[in-house]
């Protein structure tokens, strides 16, 4: 819930603006940001921004895991474009169903 402090929405819940095609969240007057484009049920999630006044939070986290969530729930498959998205979901094996390239990740063969 938003809470108020000398008058200024310190949080918000993150909201996917369809509009704009990106995912944000608005704290101390301040926008994070995560721009997608969407071609069929792909999602490329191109630039993830989250301002230095914001930094240190957790708030890229926070995007990444509630785009992924509704992601899953509407049964598209990621592009994750954005070195956020990608360092994200490369660490992060539970969420490999959802690449458009089920192969991204795959360990380079060892050369000989």
């Amino acid at each position: 819930m938003p809470v108020r402090e000398n008058g200024a929405m310190t949080d918000t819940p993150i909201r996917d603006n369809l509009a704009a095609h990106r995912f944000e969240k608005i704290v101390d007057r301040h926008a994070a940001v995560a721009t997608y484009s969407l071609a069929g049920d792909v999602i490329t999630f191109e630039h993830a921004v989250v301002p230095e006044a914001l930094r240190g939070r957790g708030i890229a986290r926070e995007l990444v895991e509630f785009a992924l969530a509704s992601v899953r729930e509407r049964g598209l498959k990621v592009v994750p474009q954005c070195e956020v998205f990608d360092a994200w979901m490369r660490k992060h094996p539970e969420t490999h169903d959802l690449l458009a390239d089920p192969h991204r990740y795959d360990a380079a063969p060892a050369s000989e």
